[in-house]
């Protein structure tokens, strides 16, 4: 077993049921991609739509690919036609530019709505109270073309693990209120994307349903 496969199988143990693993292979080459898929990773996590495309043309075609990045909606038309979930959707007018390019293919995109729980003034998404705001307006029965799955989520960047832990706990309850709200389609509403190296235990504790690990799996990143 290569070190890609052992850091895989690894992080798998620590999984509950129902938990799946986004390999983030972003900067890393197409070959360490294929280490981690000959041991039986399928969803892989790409944050740029240039090297995202470039692999996907590169690679088997069984893969699903996650975008977990800062979209633009100007790059969105290239990746529509094949992504599985798009994670990072931090703005109506984002959403809106999907629904467009997947009417154009004939698909419905999976999405996932971005929430600013951290600290850092960096982060994307809407917050909590902009999200419950928005939603109040139905506005996900203008865009048919796309099916919002879940949330996502990034704790803040510190070792205060009691920070992190109440930032994902933040994130679990606005997911829970969203869910039974009746503002989303709650069958469909099942996905909870936290979690990340360095905290992806904590994230586990509030029932995340996706782990987005890089650095574990591939070591750091090849800029």
């Amino acid at each position: 077993m290569n070190e890609i496969a052992q850091h895989i199988a690894t992080i798998r143990q620590e999984l509950p049921a129902g938990t799946r693993l986004v390999a983030v292979s972003k900067f890393h080459p197409a070959e360490a991609l294929m280490e981690a898929y000959e041991s039986g990773q399928r969803i892989f996590g790409e944050s740029r739509v240039q090297e995202l495309v470039g692999k996907y043309e590169a690679l088997p075609k069984d893969i699903e690919w996650h975008f977990i990045g800062h979209l633009q909606t100007n790059k969105v038309k290239y990746i529509v036609p094949f992504i599985t979930l798009i994670h990072s959707v931090d703005s109506e007018k984002l959403l809106a530019v999907i629904d467009s390019e997947a009417a154009k293919c004939g698909r419905v995109v999976d999405c996932l709505l971005e929430i600013h729980v951290a600290r850092e003034e960096s982060k994307y998404g809407f917050t909590p109270e902009s999200c419950r705001e928005w939603l109040q307006g139905n506005p996900l029965a203008r865009y048919p073309h796309v099916q919002v799955c879940g949330l996502m989520g990034m704790a803040s960047l510190t070792d205060d693990e009691q920070c992190i832990d109440r930032e994902f706990g933040e994130l679990k309850s606005l997911f829970d209120e969203l869910k039974a709200s009746g503002k989303v389609d709650a069958e469909a509403f099942k996905e909870l994307s936290m979690g990340m190296s360095h905290d992806y235990r904590l994230a586990l504790r509030h029932g995340s349903t996706l782990v987005r690990i890089g650095t574990s799996i591939f070591g750091e990143r090849a800029y």
